[in-house]
């Protein structure tokens, strides 16, 4: 039966969306993890981040296929479920809640630990609780206000890459001369081994992980069969080229993979290339940076629940709750707001480690189902393309299976054991797993787009 009761917006354009991917990316986030990714790598830090991107957009393709196909909400949840098993899809969207959960965190995290450094005299939880209210109090205004700021903040955002990038270059310039600007140590040196590379992009694929939330707005944009798969491509590419060419330019200024302190190593940059100017515009830009992601990140969770909780997979009454005049899930938004406030009792590198572990797990199964589509088409004598359909997916699939074996055992631990919670909640779902999970059979109501969500007579 049709849903009753409010339905989501459909407000967004391609633009839109793309933003809403690199701000969940957070492009300032590859001067956050610079150091460790050059230490990692030898100094190859731009060549982890070609090799990450190469490996995320065989992915990027998998998550265009089947939003086309499910242009709702739910991303890798839904299409897991609606593709190979209800209860593989429950699994699935356990292990996504890992990255979707802690990616704010880490982002509220990140942004207060910037803060406290520059004003000691604040503790850290103070900042912590603003970027959660903040945060929260936009997103539940509505996703078209959310959007406007969201453009605004990755204003800031790309104009501060801008200038660290021609600062880098007007420094390699004076420093060794114009011809240092085409040097190729960034993507191979003397200290470069295919081991510390493939290392390297594992945690460099962390900055990536974007791409995959803008599924998570497929209710809420214009044509999704056609705006979502192109936005998921344009986000992955987007992204992965700014990553490239800032540490390109930043490895340039520091050759090698040694630092005094290798998390503030974008700052021992900074104070290389720019004044103390520039450094307090620097670390603006990376404040602004962090909120930007977090108002990104807590919207595509909150729809996640969402999906989840119209599912009856979760708790209905709370999760697939609209608001009735801004139409967005309030309640998604709010626990996942109180959420982040586990981020004042775990440390940066477990939270990081919870997030790898879900993404790849998740990004492996989205392949899988990709696979799937293409065996149930060919039962109903349908016959889409082997290449797109099969041999992408499946190099997708063993990419994501290399990066997860390249996590660390803590990583793995932590993940094994959260999907070990996950069983015992299915189990009692499903009773022992004699039933599948609930499932609430959804039919769409004639969609509520941009130009009638600015009508106030449909806003109560």
């Amino acid at each position: 039966m049709p849903s009753k009761g409010p339905v989501l917006w459909r407000a967004l354009t391609l633009g839109e969306v793309v933003l809403f991917g690199l701000a969940y990316m957070t492009p300032l986030i590859v001067l956050g993890i610079f150091g460790i990714v050059s230490e990692t790598t030898g100094g190859a830090t731009a060549a982890a981040y070609a090799l990450a991107l190469v490996a995320m957009l065989f992915t990027a393709f998998g998550y265009g296929k089947m939003a086309a196909v499910h242009p709702i909400a739910g991303s890798a949840y839904t299409y897991v479920r609606r593709t190979i098993d209800a209860r593989a899809g429950f699994l699935v969207g356990w292990a996504v809640l890992l990255d979707y959960f802690f990616l704010p965190m880490v982002i509220w995290l990140i942004g207060a630990a910037y803060l406290s450094a520059q004003f000691p005299e604040v503790a850290s939880w103070v900042w912590i609780g603003l970027f959660i209210i903040v945060t929260t109090v936009l997103n539940a205004m509505g996703i078209k206000i959310a959007a406007r700021v969201n453009l605004l903040l990755m204003t800031v955002q790309i104009a501060v890459l801008f200038f660290f990038v021609l600062l880098s270059i007007g420094y390699v310039a004076g420093s060794s001369g114009p011809a240092a600007l085409f040097d190729l140590a960034p993507f191979d040196n003397r200290a470069t081994t295919v081991s510390g590379v493939a290392a390297g992009a594992a945690i460099a694929a962390y900055a990536l992980l974007g791409f995959d939330a803008v599924t998570t707005l497929a209710e809420e944009t214009v044509e999704p069969e056609r705006t979502i798969p192109r936005a998921i491509m344009l986000t992955a590419l987007a992204g992965g080229v700014i990553f490239i060419v800032v540490a390109y330019f930043a490895q340039l200024v520091h050759p090698g993979g040694l630092f005094e302190d290798s998390s503030s190593a974008a700052f021992e940059i900074a104070g290389l290339i720019g004044s103390s100017l520039f450094g307090a515009v620097f670390l603006t830009g990376l404040v602004v940076a962090q909120f930007a992601s977090g108002l990104a990140a807590q919207a595509g969770t909150s729809r996640l629940l969402y999906a989840m909780g119209r599912d009856g997979v979760l708790p209905r009454r709370v999760f697939a709750y609209l608001h009735p005049r801004s139409r967005t899930p309030v309640f998604g938004l709010v626990i996942t707001g109180a959420a982040g406030l586990i981020a004042l009792w775990l440390d940066m590198a477990t939270s990081t480690s919870f997030i790898n572990f879900g993404a790849f797990t998740t990004f492996t199964f989205v392949n899988f189902s990709v696979i799937a589509h293409y065996v149930r088409e060919r039962r109903a004598g349908r016959a889409p393309g082997v290449v797109p359909y099969v041999l992408v997916p499946a190099i997708g699939a063993g990419v994501n299976l290399w990066l997860l074996s390249r996590l660390d055992a803590h990583a793995v631990t932590l993940g094994l054991i959260w999907l070990g919670l996950g069983v015992i909640y299915l189990a009692y779902l499903t009773r022992m797993f004699r039933r599948p999970p609930p499932e609430m059979e959804f039919v769409e109501e004639a969609p509520v787009t941009a130009g009638a969500a600015d009508d106030p007579r449909l806003l109560w």
